[in-house]
């Protein structure tokens, strides 16, 4: 195992990155080769940590990445699933190259204009472009159960994209993303320049394409990592760190799983958000106010701040932390579900059934006027309050026999577990 030893200003901004526990953590060992709680505190939005294949295989975790991903699983969604943009991107020499080189038409009974087409892609690829696929967390039944998994675990959305390179090629130019990054070296081998960030810690508005100069110049300088995946590899990359890779003999292919963890700068966006709700925040600069005048900006400046200190220190963790609901439960899907089999599972419901919360549902309840309600991403739902230690104890379970369910019996179960499965709350087992 290979990493950068986390110290100086890059680890700064996180000294509390491990005080949070890691769920589960079945996902995050196929990605990290050292124990969870480790990675939280010392790596976790850091430092960049290389793991190898067989540090993977001494820490008792299945090697390799073939059974998420590969290069038939590429062939079988550009040639027979009707790949469509911008689910396919195309880059070479750095630049992304316009989507009117490689889709067109689907024939007959498929008037979609914007399907990927094969023999373009073929032409493309073997000219040296590299082929960037998104959002198969989406596309791709077993990247869909990975990437939710890893999205439980962590307590942040997780993207994947994959990056088929031809030989020696370099689909784009050395940058820095905005979010956290597992690199799983699925196929062939590359290798990557990893560089101190010119910015640490940036913020989703704060690109590198608007510190391209710094970026370069770091770039000319001494790498911190210089190294080659080969198939089998993973790379942790925090935010800001700079960073190229090159294919090198054959092709080759990976995943990135980018994570979308909120920062601090969110609570300050929602503690803004609630500031406006301020009247003296709210009112008018006088007649004739000049703000680029110093001496006048100065004079307002203090009754500004004062105001600003008295409306950010009144909401409390409870009014903050559902505008974070409101902000965070749409950001992740939860698993998917089987419509047709579902509403049939619906009508079958009794006393027997054996039912469980749908995985990955981001949920919260709260009491109001006799009534309960389970707030989801897309809408509260109103039950009466009789049902709430019935939905604690379904929405706590890994799975509950609907006659087991307490608070509520006979017809009132039944009624409760149809409107749950209708509603995709709760999924049926079995």
């Amino acid at each position: 195992m290979r990493h950068r030893p986390p110290a100086g200003a890059a680890g700064a901004p996180n000294a509390e990155a491990g005080s949070s526990p890691v769920r589960g953590a079945v996902a995050l060992r196929r990605c990290v080769a050292i124990e969870p709680a480790q990675f939280a505190g010392a790596y976790w939005g850091r430092a960049p940590l290389l793991c190898r294949a067989a540090d993977f295989a001494s820490a008792g975790t299945r090697p390799g990445y073939a059974d998420l991903f590969g290069g038939d699983a590429a062939d079988e969604l550009l040639s027979r699933r009707g790949l469509r943009t911008p689910f396919l991107r195309v880059a070479r020499d750095g630049e992304v190259l316009p989507a009117r080189r490689y889709v067109g038409g689907g024939g007959a009974g498929a008037e979609i204009p914007d399907q990927v087409r094969d023999e373009a892609i073929l032409d493309l690829f073997a000219g040296g472009a590299t082929l960037v696929f998104q959002g198969l967390h989406r596309l791709w039944p077993p990247l869909i159960d990975f990437a939710g998994a890893l999205a439980g675990e962590l307590a942040a959305p997780v993207g994947v994209n994959a990056y088929l390179t031809p030989p020696d090629g370099q689909g784009f130019a050395s940058h820095y993303d905005t979010h956290d990054v597992f690199v799983l070296q699925v196929e062939g081998r590359k290798r990557w320049l990893i560089h101190e960030p010119v910015l640490v810690d940036p913020l989703e508005g704060q690109r590198w394409d608007g510190r391209g100069g710094e970026v370069a110049a770091a770039a000319r300088g001494a790498p911190v990592l210089d190294v080659e995946l080969a198939a089998g590899d993973a790379l942790y990359l925090p935010r800001g760190w700079v960073h190229s890779a090159t294919a090198r003999d054959g092709h080759s292919l990976h995943l990135t799983l980018g994570l979308r963890a909120l920062n601090r700068y969110a609570l300050v966006e929602e503690l803004i958000a609630l500031a406006a709700e301020e009247p003296a925040l709210r009112a008018g600069f006088p007649l004739g106010f000049d703000p680029a005048d110093e001496r006048q900006l100065a004079g307002q400046l203090t009754g500004v701040l004062d105001a600003l200190r008295e409306a950010l220190g009144r909401p409390g963790a409870a009014a903050l932390a559902g505008r974070m609901r409101a902000r965070c439960f749409p950001a992740t899907r939860p698993a998917p579900i089987r419509p047709v089999a579902q509403a049939a599972a619906i009508a079958g419901v009794g006393r027997e059934t054996v039912v469980a919360p749908r995985a990955g549902l981001r949920w919260h309840l709260r009491t109001e006027a006799g009534a309960v309600l389970l707030e989801l991403a897309d809408r509260t739902i109103r039950f009466p309050g009789f049902c709430e230690p019935a939905l604690r104890a379904l929405l706590a379970a890994g799975a509950v026999r609907v006659g087991d369910l307490p608070g509520v019996d006979g017809e009132d179960q039944l009624v409760l577990v149809r409107r749950l499965l209708r509603e995709a709350v709760a999924v049926p087992v079995g």
